[in-house]
């Protein structure tokens, strides 16, 4: 039985909207299979740099000043902002993620979100289930 079939959807993914839940494999639009096979590396990354990285939200919502974070994205939320140009669509998704963030950096936004408009329960499911940042 998949999640949907449950009728339980996790917070992000009603939020998002489009977005694909990682449970689902070999559909239009999956990233199932690409989420899994990174999530080895994320383990790697979490055992040899525990005190230099912040898995956000699971680490917490603030993220601690000096830590890197790695957190989910959604490029679909930024891509159709930015003119393609000649890139292909994963280059242009990667490079809207990386401007979004670059120019979120130079304006001071940043920190505003890592704190989304969520309701204590959707705060500690989504604490739980994962969430997008920039999704609001």
């Amino acid at each position: 039985m998949t999640i949907r079939e449950t009728g339980l959807h996790p917070v992000t993914e009603v939020r998002a909207g489009a977005a694909k839940s990682v449970f689902h494999f070999d559909v239009q639009g999956s990233v199932a299979k690409s989420t899994h096979a990174g999530l080895p590396w994320l383990r790697y990354i979490r055992q040899r740099l525990p005190e230099r990285v912040h898995f956000w939200p699971f680490d917490g919502w603030t993220p601690p000043s000096g830590r890197s974070v790695i957190a989910e994205v959604y490029p679909s939320l930024w891509s159709r902002g930015f003119p393609r140009g000649s890139r292909t669509s994963d280059q242009h998704d990667a490079w809207s993620v990386a401007e979004w963030m670059r120019r979120a950096d130079v304006e001071g936004t940043i920190p505003q979100f890592f704190a989304p408009d969520l309701s204590e329960a959707d705060r500690a499911a989504s604490a739980v289930e994962g969430w997008i940042l920039g999704l609001r």
